[in-house]
């Protein structure tokens, strides 16, 4: 049987359904154990019907193997969204295109997962701010010295008037895309709810876009 599935690969008899010398050659196991499994309903006595029976079963698990593996690209997106309108603040990620996807909350705002020198913190999408700003609290997570800042640059928020002192992130990075030493606001105390992602990420990328209850920040 060794010999036949090596003469299988070999002669690329995959490519009679559209499959590569390489992918012929990952679905051999699958077919390995069909054979096994299959073999198995002889080894002793059955009725005819029970031997259908079974047959059709192992039939149809290989069929729906052989389905997902064929379209486990477009299942990937699908779980992807999927889990996206679950956890909305998680990105859905194509690497290939250099993009992350997110969805926006029940409020509409699209809120994001994000990574601050290593610290998970959740910010709100913002492109009226100029700058990335964190909350005190975000910060401090994110092991920013925040006893030694000097609050002095005066901003605006949700909350009023309030004050920023001026800091560079040493990484920031967004569903999958990683920027490096970027320029970002801590506001004082009970000045800010939550951080925003602003402009001086945001310009870093090559667009971003809002479509629906969608965004998709690319690379």
């Amino acid at each position: 049987m060794a010999t036949g599935l090596a003469l299988l690969i070999s002669a690329d008899a995959g490519s009679l359904v559209g499959l590569s010398q390489v992918q012929t050659g990952q679905l051999v196991p699958l077919l390995v154990l069909l054979i096994v499994f299959a073999g198995g309903l002889f080894t002793r006595r059955q009725r005819f019907s029970e031997i259908l029976g079974n047959l059709f079963l192992w039939l149809g698990i290989f069929s729906v193997a052989l389905v997902s593996y064929a379209f486990r690209d477009e299942l990937q997106m699908v779980a992807g969204r999927v889990f996206s309108e679950l956890a909305p603040t998680a990105a859905v990620i194509d690497a290939e295109r250099g993009t992350a996807t997110f969805r926006s909350g029940r409020n509409g705002h699209f809120q994001l997962e994000t990574s601050v020198n290593g610290a998970p913190v959740t910010m709100l999408f913002d492109t009226g701010a100029s700058a990335v700003v964190l909350s005190i609290e975000d910060a401090e997570a994110a092991g920013i010295d925040t006893g030694g800042l000097r609050f002095d640059i005066p901003v605006q928020t949700a909350n009023g008037t309030g004050r920023a002192a001026n800091v560079v992130l040493e990484t920031l990075e967004v569903g999958g895309i990683r920027r490096d030493r970027v320029r970002a606001f801590v506001a004082e105390a009970s000045a800010l709810d939550t951080s925003l992602l602003g402009m001086t990420f945001l310009r870093t990328l090559s667009r971003y876009a809002v479509s629906q209850n969608s965004l998709e920040l690319v690379d």
